[in-house]
């Protein structure tokens, strides 16, 4: 059987369910790393906050409640990775047993697809699930170079290189943070392809609803009105402090 005859059995609204999916999951992440200067989300006003903490890092001491934190957060990272570590094996095993699954949607979805179009199926889960692990794993990494930078500034605010590796760990803090904000969002589209299954319907409704939950959380969300009502606001002395130093 061809590649092509093989295609051949997924329908055209497969295909635009298929495309949905992905482009929803591009779109969402360009929308919630690039929104509008005048409607920030909720992962852009984190990162002004993840700024101000390392600011506040560099006069507090002992640093215990910081060693803390960045503990916190690698562990977060590790139990997503290996959550979707152990969730890629799962589907790995699904594969090797296409045809129960096909029976199983005979039953209750009354669906006589050939093994082949549930192995892609179950793929293009693999791979959002594969695209998940990698952005927690890289995360995880990310989050302990900022906790050797968070070690390298000096105990003394007065020291000209306190404030400069603040804001290198500040800049580490955030680019973990966003990797694993994609591995979060992977995650959620793994688990919206799962509709799939069931057929290139529930598929789209799946995208639209995890689409409008997504946005909601980023862009309506109390959280979000709670960050507002709070903003962070950068201390403007040791910037100038720093400021006055380098020139």
């Amino acid at each position: 059987m061809t590649i092509a005859h093989q295609l051949s059995q997924f329908s055209f609204i497969d295909l635009a369910a298929l495309t949905l999916l992905i482009g929803g999951w591009m779109w969402m992440g360009w929308r919630i790393e690039n929104p509008h200067p005048e409607r920030p989300s909720v992962s852009v006003l984190m990162a002004d906050f993840r700024r101000d903490w390392m600011y506040q890092m560099v006069t507090r001491d002992p640093r215990i409640f910081d060693a803390q934190l960045i503990s916190q957060l690698r562990q977060g990272t590790a139990f997503f990775a290996s959550t979707s570590m152990i969730a890629i094996g799962g589907g790995l095993a699904l594969i090797g047993n296409t045809e129960q699954l096909a029976g199983v949607a005979r039953d209750l979805i009354q669906d006589n697809a050939p093994a082949f179009v549930w192995e892609v199926k179950l793929l293009i889960i693999l791979l959002i699930l594969s695209n998940a692990f990698l952005k927690f794993v890289w995360a995880h990494r990310i989050f302990g170079y900022c906790s050797v930078m968070m070690a390298s500034v000096p105990n003394d605010p007065a020291d000209a290189l306190s404030y400069p590796r603040a804001t290198q760990a500040a800049e580490l803090n955030i680019t973990a943070a966003r990797s694993f904000n994609r591995g979060m969002r992977a995650t959620y589209f793994a688990l919206t392809a799962t509709a799939w299954l069931l057929g290139p319907i529930p598929l789209m409704i799946a995208v639209v609803i995890t689409l409008a939950v997504l946005y909601r959380r980023e862009f309506v969300s109390r959280s979000r009105e709670f960050l507002l009502d709070l903003p962070a606001q950068h201390s403007d002395t040791p910037k100038r402090e720093h400021s006055a130093r380098s020139e």
